[in-house]
């Protein structure tokens, strides 16, 4: 269950990484091509540390 939420947030952390470099090389984008991809990697950076944290809770009951 863990590893399809690590995806999910992989998947929005990268898709908020490509946002803000396309922004970078294209002097034309518009910005909220920048908005939304500080938005998703975020969300995808904030979900992430969720699961690492609960991760790391039972890691440390099992000993």
């Amino acid at each position: 269950m863990n590893t399809k939420k690590q995806l999910f947030s992989t998947l929005l952390i990268l898709i908020g990484g490509v946002l803000l470099v396309y922004t970078m090389i294209d002097e034309q984008s518009s910005i909220y091509f920048k908005i939304v991809g500080i938005i998703f990697l975020m969300i995808g950076l904030f979900r992430a540390t969720r699961v690492w944290v609960d991760d790391n809770k039972k890691d440390e009951s099992n000993e």
